[in-house]
Parts: C-alpha cells; sequence; structure tokens
C-alpha cells in the first residue's frame, strides 16, 4: 500500500496538469509540482493557505466551488484566468468532490492554456487586423481623394476674393482640410519599412519618460527597472518612441481619472520567443505597467482594433498604431489586465 501510496504521488509530481486538494474551508491541502509553476508558489507557501485569500483576482466567480462541494456536481470552465501575486495564468479549470478519509475535499484541475491561447489569439489577432486595415484603408483613401480638391477649390477661391475680411473663411475650410488630411494619415499609418539603425532601448524609453512628464501631475510617478545587458540593435528610434508614447499616454489618462497612482517601465531579455510563428533565440522584452482601472472586459478581445476605445473623446487609434509600428519591427505586443494592473509586454527580437 505505501509502495502504491508512493507511485500516486510521482504519478502526480510529473503531470503537467495542475492539481490541488482543497477542504470545505477553502484552505489547500495538496498541490503537485505543476501548480507550483503554473502559480509561481512553492507548496509550502500554497499548503495550508487559503484558496480565496492566494488568488488575487480570477474570472471564475469561486462561489461555485462552494456549489460543487455541496451538490456534488462537477464544473468546468475552458477559460479561467487567476491571477496569484501579480502572476496571470490561463487555465481549464476542473473541480470535482472527493471523499477521502471520510471526508469530503475539492479536487482541482488547472491545465494550462496560455500558450495555445497566445498562438490562437495572434493568429485570429493578425487576421482581424489585416481585415479592419484594408476597411480603414478604403474609407480613408476615400476621404482623403475629396478633401485634396476642397482645399485646392479653397486656395483658388481666396485668390478670387475681393474682399480680404472673406479670406477668414477660407482659411478655415483649408485648416479644417488640413486638420481631417492628418486624421487620415493617422489612419493609414506609417506602412513602409523605416531605414533602422542600431540604437539603444532604453534612450528610446527615457525620451518617452521625459515627453510625458512635461505635462504629468505630481500624483503620478513613473518608475523605471532596466536590464542594462540588453544589447543596442536595429531599430527606427522615432517609430518605437511613438509606439511606446502612445501606451504610456493611456496609462496617464487611466490615472488622471483618480489623479494618482505609478506607471513602470521594465526592461528584460526574454529567451526562445515565438513571434507570428518564428522562433528567436533572444528577444528584448518591454512591459509598461501601471496600477489603474484595468482594461473593460468587452474590450480586451478587440484592444488593437482602429476606433476602439474606452475613454470618452478617444479616437481609438493610439494602440492600432502602435501595433503596426511593433509589427513592422518583427515584434510582438500582448496585453494583461485585471482591476488594479494592466501591463503591455512587447518583444522586439535581438538579431544580428
Amino acid at each position: 500500500m505505501q509502495e502504491t501510496a508512493g507511485l500516486d504521488r510521482v504519478i502526480l509530481d510529473n503531470l503537467v496538469t495542475g492539481i490541488m486538494l482543497v477542504d470545505p474551508g477553502m484552505i489547500v491541502q495538496y498541490a503537485n509540482t505543476a501548480t507550483e509553476q503554473l502559480l509561481g508558489q512553492s507548496k509550502k507557501r500554497l499548503i495550508n493557505q487559503n484558496l480565496r485569500s492566494l488568488i488575487t483576482h480570477t474570472t471564475l466567480n469561486l462561489d461555485i466551488l462552494d456549489q460543487v462541494l455541496t451538490r456534488g456536481q462537477s464544473f468546468t470552465d475552458s477559460e479561467v484566468t487567476l491571477v496569484v501575486e501579480n502572476r496571470p495564468a490561463m487555465v481549464e479549470f476542473s473541480a470535482t468532490q472527493v471523499t477521502h478519509n471520510q471526508k469530503r475535499l475539492l479536487l482541482l484541475e488547472l491545465k494550462p492554456i496560455d500558450q495555445q491561447k497566445k498562438i490562437s489569439q495572434e493568429v485570429h489577432q493578425h487576421a482581424q487586423q489585416q481585415a479592419a486595415k484594408e476597411l480603414v484603408r478604403g474609407l480613408a483613401h476615400e476621404i482623403k481623394n475629396p478633401l485634396g480638391g476642397l482645399r485646392g477649390a479653397a486656395q483658388l477661391l481666396e485668390k478670387e476674393l475681393p474682399n480680404p475680411e472673406l479670406k477668414e473663411f477660407t482659411t478655415i475650410i483649408i485648416e479644417q482640410a488640413d486638420r481631417l488630411r492628418n486624421l487620415v494619415d493617422r489612419l493609414l499609418g506609417p506602412q513602409r519599412p523605416a531605414k533602422q539603425h542600431l540604437h539603444n532601448i532604453h534612450s528610446v524609453l527615457e525620451k518617452v519618460r521625459q515627453l510625458v512628464e512635461l505635462d504629468l501631475p505630481e500624483t503620478i510617478q513613473i518608475e523605471r527597472d532596466y536590464d542594462p545587458s540588453i544589447p543596442d540593435f536595429e531599430m527606427d528610434h522615432e517609430q518605437l518612441q511613438q509606439a511606446f508614447l502612445n501606451i504610456v499616454n493611456n496609462a496617464v489618462q487611466a490615472l488622471r481619472e483618480r489623479n494618482t497612482g505609478s506607471i513602470k517601465l521594465v526592461t528584460r531579455t526574454a529567451h526562445q520567443v515565438n513571434i507570428a510563428g518564428q522562433r528567436y533565440r533572444l528577444a528584448a522584452e518591454i512591459r509598461i505597467i501601471d496600477d489603474g482601472p484595468g482594461i473593460p472586459a468587452e474590450l480586451a478581445d478587440t484592444l488593437f482594433y482602429p476606433m476602439v476605445t474606452g475613454r470618452e473623446g478617444g479616437t481609438g487609434l493610439g494602440l492600432s498604431i502602435s501595433q503596426n509600428l511593433i509589427n513592422q519591427h518583427k515584434g510582438r505586443i500582448d496585453c494583461a489586465s485585471w482591476p488594479g494592473h494592466t501591463e503591455f509586454i512587447i518583444h522586439l527580437p535581438l538579431r544580428k
């Protein structure tokens, strides 16, 4: 029997699925090695902890676990986000009532689906982005062509006006035509690959910080946590500056609503990163983190689409342009958000 029990533990500890046993008081009684890796917590820290206090945030209503215990009906959710100490994990979550030594326990299975979800999201996002881009480009060109004629006609009319005071109105027409043309140019975005040169990613981030701090309330702080070992690599530093600036400005706008908070700029090197189906041995990882209210759940899947915004008066172009600029650098941008935490993760390949 002892050999069998030992074998059971060996099997459980070598599963890729996280296994937890929880008592009716939601106290963790057992966690296997996969659970440790998934949640970034050792067994010593997990066992005897209350599950509710352990999880910072989850998309699952934990009250349903009480129902599993009382009714004995198993429960499965194919996509649950768990956050433990600011470490998010996306899992397929199952809960089953079991009996051990005449005690009712909850058997929780946590199957990680982060990688599959990211690949699926990347493919879906790319397809949707291309479709949206073509639609917006078509609309933009339809608007831009008559704008040129409108502006030209206003300039000709201005020369023929006998009364100089009337030029005020043609000036308004020209100014508004220019404003709309600039908006259309922003919609179209930079489509040609820019000339790239060796540059330092931290000098780009420092420029962004300086620009933002010119108009930043004293109650909002920008913190830096840079990895100085990241080498210079080929980039268009102006394009990346614009990409990061759009993201940081969004964070500032989110924090302005409550007039307090912090934004953290973090850089690290990442190994064996998959971007658009290609594996890169080494990549620069840039994280832009704020402790604002978080991104509304209904915007999560369309966050990088043009014209999608959660802010009144926003154009919804900033993140779409950022994604486009990062894509031109063969990079990838992801987002993780829950109340009190929003994090944009950018990976840029470090190529020789």
